[in-house]
């Protein structure tokens, strides 16, 4: 067994011993020697595939949905919906971005109010570990942009000349009433201020250009230090040797029968074990989602190479724009154990069997006959300690249910002790009846969940009455 695989089986084991009641899966992973890759992506449209997903492969060519295909992060601000995720690391890896475009397609906007009349705000979480993530905050990108009317699919780089970000993205500026998207750039720090915007990438004529990423190559490897793939009618190549530089074309990727209205959204990853690359393509005209198109030479348009048959294989959702992370072995750690593949599960009430907890307006009951996400819960490892639960919604991924008051309300997890004492509790044999479970306080052990008046209270359990209400099986 390979150190890695190692690992993985002691974060499943010791997740498995701090929920026995139920089956955890993690992705699988290849025998290799080295981390593996975290994506971040939408899935589609409507208001659950406009949302941060993640997904993890062990080679770079095939992927496993974490979170058990579920949605990772839910935009909360501004149109309440996310597309085309760039996930930034800090230089020194101590601090981690998802910018993303603040767009929700048919639950709320059609297309038309989007390009000419869309959000002007970028959406923004932030970490410092890849699993305790901010809430979102709305950044203004393109308000200070005359006639501007849309910001769409940023990327952030680090730039080392100027030590601070370069956040670009594509605005709509009309000409003559007729839509043309250019790329603008902006520099920050902090991705909550910017720069004054300025034109980065714009073509000739009427030619729109909406996504681009750039790459940085290793030192010796092809004659530019920078490479950046743009879809503007074709999937276009260009290098420069400095970010903000001059860039000079490298050709496109016409050669193998690819254009810019059949694939969208390019995305790069570096093998980390060889110099070669895959450049993956959204296939939007058809539908399919991404594939990888491989290079062991970005700067050379003509070594890029179509991929055969069953050498990939993008799981079972279907990924979109979105960016890719190399991962340290600590990171790969963190992110299997907390976007484990947790199923989805039901608490269902002892003493009134056709009611299930669930959250509506944050608040916390059990209703009738709740089969909807409001009513389905992963089973957590603890926040607070080990041989504990903590109870995460799974359509308001990062919300726990938490006591204040000794009320339950849905809120979302601030990474505080005290947030995690008081969503934290142990499952115990169920005090009406010992093949149910009870949910024990973590911060006040003489208090367990109990229903009244069909809301969820914590309380201390002295009658029959009481030890029927704190009775829940977890269920499906």
């Amino acid at each position: 067994m390979s150190a890695l695989r190692a690992r993985l089986a002691a974060i499943l084991v010791a997740a498995c011993l701090l929920i026995t009641s139920q089956a955890l899966t993690a992705p699988e992973r290849a025998a290799a020697a080295d981390p593996g890759y975290l994506m971040t992506h939408f899935i589609g449209e409507g208001a659950n595939g406009q949302q941060i997903y993640f997904s993890y492969s062990a080679d770079g060519l095939n992927w496993t949905e974490l979170n058990g295909s579920g949605i990772a992060l839910r935009s909360t601000v501004g149109t309440k919906g996310v597309r085309d995720p760039a996930l930034v690391k800090s230089p020194n890896g101590d601090k981690y971005w998802i910018i993303a475009t603040d767009l929700c397609i048919s639950c709320g906007q059609n297309w038309d109010a989007a390009v000419y009349n869309g959000s002007r705000n970028l959406v923004v979480w932030e970490s410092t570990d890849l699993i305790n993530w901010s809430e979102p905050w709305l950044l203004n990108v393109a308000g200070a942009i005359p006639d501007g009317r849309n910001a769409w699919a940023p990327e952030a780089i680090w730039n080392p000349a100027t030590n601070d970000y370069v956040l670009y993205w594509a605005t709509n500026k009309p000409v003559n009433g007729v839509k043309k998207h250019r790329i603008y750039y902006a520099h920050t720090s902090d991705f909550r201020s910017i720069t004054t915007p300025q034109i980065y990438i714009e073509r000739p004529g009427t030619q729109e250009i909406i996504d681009t990423q750039l790459v940085e190559m290793p030192a010796g490897v092809g004659s530019h230090r920078y490479v950046r793939a743009s879809g503007d009618g074709q999937i276009t190549l260009e290098g420069s040797n400095s970010i903000l530089g001059t860039w000079t074309s490298l050709g496109n990727l016409s050669g193998i029968g690819l254009t810019g209205s059949q694939v969208e959204g390019p995305m790069w990853m570096k093998f980390r074990d060889r110099n070669e690359w895959a450049l993956y393509l959204d296939q939007y005209s058809s539908g399919r989602g991404y594939m990888p198109v491989t290079t062991t030479a970005p700067s050379a348009s003509g070594t890029y190479r179509l991929p055969a048959s069953g050498s990939y294989n993008m799981g079972v959702t279907k990924k979109r724009h979105g960016s890719i992370l190399n991962l340290t072995a600590a990171e790969e750690s963190r992110v299997l154990a907390r976007w484990a593949n947790t199923p989805a599960k039901r608490v269902q009430s002892y003493n009134f069997q056709d009611r299930y907890v669930r959250h509506a307006s944050f608040d916390v009951r059990i209703d009738q006959n709740i089969t909807s996400p409001d009513a389905q819960f992963r089973l957590r490892p603890g926040l607070a300690g080990s041989g504990t639960v903590s109870f995460e919604s799974v359509n308001m991924p990062g919300y726990f249910l938490r006591h204040s008051n000794y009320d339950f309300q849905l809120v979302y997890n601030d990474g505080t002790a005290q947030f995690a004492a008081d969503a934290t509790f142990r499952q115990v044999a169920g005090l009406a009846d010992t093949t149910w479970s009870s949910f024990q306080s973590y911060n006040h052990p003489d208090h367990y969940i109990r229903h009244y008046s069909y809301q969820l209270r914590l309380d201390p359990i002295t009658t029959a009455t009481g030890r029927s209400d704190a009775t829940f099986r977890v269920t499906n």
